[in-house]
């Protein structure tokens, strides 16, 4: 009996990460989680059979230490990432540097296949860093692994997500919610999906190129956040905040990191990110999409109520107090 194949997941501790080594180890596979901290990571290991799941130390900006994670895996899954430059880990060393050593290991190794997780938007002549380092990067991958799959996701959700709970915490704040970014388009995406799309990178079920994964519906940051809003029972004005108000508060926060040498990471609005959103976020028709992996993507409002219920007046316990009003209406 041959033994289980192996793959390495570079940033399998982070949010996209844990669920692709989850579907991988629901298909057998030994996995080696490749993460900065892996005394921090050790939840990763529940998603598999004992010993099935290993953090690993590493570092993707040695050579050394980026090699001697994939020693005899089968597959490798890139997906480090970062939103905001921060310290030495700036787009520039993770999404373009990292992303080319990690293929260009995996090539040397003669590793059979090649997951990369990009971004969708990623385009090397965009005015916004994140974009544009997100399209050397894979630029960098192609070119020492042109036989890579590719994965260019839309904004990700899930129960660990940062963008439709970070909205629905804004909820809290008081009786108006101010949106940068207003009409930015969104076309969401459930992590499981994008996680069984680099499964199938990985198990060599995709054939090599890039993959545009959107979710089945395109709507504005407004659509989405009065979305959230029904999904959490509270009621908000949402109002738009205009682009020049937006762009001074970005300005202030981003200086407030440059003053402070990073030693307060602007996590808030970033004046990068203003300029991503001035760009539609969604699947352009020009590459592979889910149908090209026989996938067939999860609408947010299917998910959302599932992990949000923690922002509602009464969290868990809403519906059980709507009813008890009615009862008292009776």
């Amino acid at each position: 009996m041959s033994a289980a194949k192996l793959v390495t997941i570079y940033g399998g501790s982070g949010f996209l990460g844990r669920q692709i080594a989850k579907v991988l180890a629901s298909q057998g596979w030994r996995i080696r989680v490749a993460v900065r901290r892996p005394n921090e990571a050790g939840i990763v290991r529940t998603y598999g059979a004992p010993g099935q799941i290993e953090p690993v130390p590493c570092n993707v900006r040695d050579d050394r230490s980026v090699a001697a994670c994939m020693a005899d895996a089968d597959a490798v899954v890139n997906c480090v990432g970062i939103l905001v430059n921060e310290g030495k880990n700036t787009f520039d060393a993770v999404h373009v540097d990292a992303a080319a050593r990690v293929a260009r290991l995996s090539a040397e190794r003669g590793i059979a296949h090649f997951v990369h997780v990009s971004a969708l938007g990623a385009d090397k002549d965009s005015d916004s860093h994140y974009a544009a380092s997100k399209g050397r990067g894979e630029a960098a991958v192609l070119a020492a692994r042109p036989d890579a799959v590719i994965l260019r996701p839309s904004v990700i959700f899930g129960s660990d997500d940062h963008f439709y709970n970070r909205i629905a915490s804004m909820s809290r704040l008081g009786p108006v919610m101010a949106l940068p970014g207003a009409n930015a388009q969104l076309q969401p995406v459930h992590v499981m999906d994008v996680a069984t799309a680099a499964a199938k990178g990985a198990s060599g079920q995709a054939q090599p190129g890039i993959y545009e994964l959107g979710g089945p519906d395109v709507v504005t940051m407004r659509e989405l956040a009065q979305q959230v809003l029904t999904a959490i029972d509270r009621r908000k004005l949402v109002l738009g905040v205009p682009g020049f108000i937006a762009g001074i508060m970005a300005a202030v926060l981003d200086g407030v990191q440059f003053l402070t040498g990073g030693l307060l990471t602007n996590r808030i609005l970033t004046r990068d990110q203003l300029r991503s959103l001035s760009h539609p976020n969604v699947v352009s028709g020009n590459h592979k999409t889910f149908a090209d992996l026989g996938i067939v993507p999860t609408a947010s409002s299917a998910v959302i109520n599932e992990y949000l219920w923690r922002f509602r007046p009464s969290g868990q316990y809403e519906s059980m107090t709507a009813t008890a009003k009615n009862l008292r209406r009776s």
